[in-house]
């Protein structure tokens, strides 16, 4: 028997202003705190840092990364999910809207991660680039478990259907759609990624992975994207530009991604290898 799906998008209305905040908000707030606090916890580990300057650090990381996680998540949208020519420069900074994809998150954060290695090196913390990313992916799974729970409310990011018992019908789905029974594709992510944070902090705090650059970033990269190709099976097309070659736009998208942590892992391996020798 399928379960049906079907609460408010609006979680409160803002006193005094009367702006309703969705869910899907509320969510993305609560995971970037929550991977906020642990990035505190990974810069004092790894580099030995007081609470007030792993602080400091932290509060500067997640301004430049905030920034490239939101207009990266936006720009990547428009480009790969909306039609060419059919929205204008301003239509980027229209965030609140809806829109946002995971992959232009994902280079947004890339570009992101210069500035903060910069300032870094202003603080007097050597940090390489591979070093930072191999403390940023974990809290990056966390964030990213929490907002596909705030997709999952908003019920976006459909499934194709199905007659599996665990299939959910989404009462009013944002597309429109009729409310038949669904694959959870949302909560099968968000169980992806909070086991790839849990996973990845184990190697973080148990095995001294950090030791090896590229060893964690490798790692989610692999099995976060490696999952997103597999998962897109199971979604809805949401890119106006349908199948190419046969693979869905997700697809596509989440190839470079893993190519990249082959590579960091292959990377890492050979770094051991050196150190080994020396």
């Amino acid at each position: 028997m399928q379960f049906f799906w079907d609460p408010s998008r609006e979680a409160f209305t803002l006193p005094f202003v009367g702006r309703p905040i969705a869910w899907y908000g509320v969510c993305f707030c609560i995971g970037f705190f929550l991977s906020y606090i642990l990035f505190v916890a990974l810069l004092k580990k790894r580099f030995f840092l007081n609470h007030a300057e792993a602080t400091r650090l932290s509060d500067r990381a997640a301004f430049y990364v905030g920034i490239g996680v939101v207009f990266g998540a936006r720009l990547g949208h428009l480009l790969f999910y909306e039609p060419w020519g059919m929205y204008t420069f301003w239509d980027i900074f229209v965030f609140w809207e809806g829109g946002l994809a995971s992959h232009g998150a994902g280079i947004g954060i890339f570009l992101a991660l210069g500035l903060v290695v910069y300032r870094f090196r202003v603080r007097r913390l050597p940090c390489s680039y591979l070093q930072l990313l191999d403390l940023v992916v974990i809290p990056v799974s966390l964030c990213g478990a929490c907002i596909r729970i705030g997709n999952f409310f908003n019920q976006e990011i459909l499934g194709t259907a199905t007659t599996r018992p665990w299939g959910i019908v989404f009462g009013h789905p944002i597309d429109g759609s009729l409310p038949i029974a669904r694959h959870p594709v949302q909560l099968y992510e968000s169980l992806l990624y909070f086991l790839v944070a849990a996973g990845l902090s184990f190697l973080f705090y148990k095995k001294g992975q950090w030791k090896r650059p590229g060893t964690l970033s490798g790692v989610f990269f692999i099995f976060v994207f490696g999952f997103r190709f597999w998962v897109e099976f199971l979604k809805e097309e949401q890119s106006v530009y349908h199948c190419i070659g046969g693979l869905l736009m997700g697809q596509w998208l989440s190839l470079p991604f893993v190519l990249l942590g082959l590579l960091l892992l292959w990377r890492a391996l050979l770094y051991q290898g050196r150190w080994n020798e020396g």
